[in-house]
């Protein structure tokens, strides 16, 4: 059953399972469109360096991309990175790669940051950002093979080599942050904008 109270469906600017099935969950009627842009020269070419202001750089970029191709419909950005330190972690290309992201990861906290953007018209309406924290226990080499080995391909999806609503969550021994911060969409605080346009029935 939708919740969603709009002439049209949202469009969400991600080809990202996770996010779709947050949406798809919260009773959203949507539709996924790719955002046609080159992320990592948007990023270089911004300038940015902290986390934060990347990933809400991209939310909006995505979100303006889209909105630029389907006038007058609501269009959701959103975008996260991984940061260990000064340092940010782009999806690995491979298992080798993975392991090495996997090896830097073990036994300490990094922080997840995701954003959210949402533009109609080639505007900004909306735009907010979280943080979660991820402690990831200790892993010895057959620790990170074994866990490789059962996730198979899913590894080069995610930053970070995890995904926590499947295998990754073995990873961890604390987290702190809320579980769509983790997923890579600030969900209540969108739910939140979108109620304020009277676009939901609850």
């Amino acid at each position: 059953m939708t919740l969603w109270r709009g002439k049209h469906p949202l469009i969400l600017a991600s080809q990202s399972r996770a996010r779709q099935t947050l949406l798809a969950n919260a009773g959203i009627n949507f539709e996924a469109v790719a955002a046609e842009i080159d992320e990592r020269a948007v990023q270089q070419g911004s300038g940015l360096s902290a986390p934060g202001e990347i990933a809400a750089l991209l939310a909006r970029e995505k979100a303006l991309s889209v909105s630029a191709r389907l006038s007058g419909r609501f269009v959701v950005g959103a975008d996260q990175t991984l940061a260990l330190g000064k340092r940010l972690f782009s999806k690995p290309a491979g298992r080798a790669q993975a392991a090495e992201q996997l090896r830097a990861l073990a036994g300490r906290s990094h922080e997840l940051h995701s954003a959210v953007a949402v533009a109609r018209d080639r505007k900004i309406l909306f735009a907010d950002a979280t943080i979660a924290r991820m402690t990831m226990r200790r892993l010895g080499e057959a620790e990170i093979d074994a866990y490789l080995d059962a996730a198979g391909e899913a590894v080069t999806s995610s930053v970070g080599a995890y995904q926590l609503e499947g295998l990754g969550v073995h990873l961890f021994e604390r987290i702190e942050g809320d579980h769509f911060t983790i997923l890579g969409l600030p969900l209540l605080q969108l739910l939140a904008f979108l109620r304020s346009e009277r676009l939901l029935g609850v």
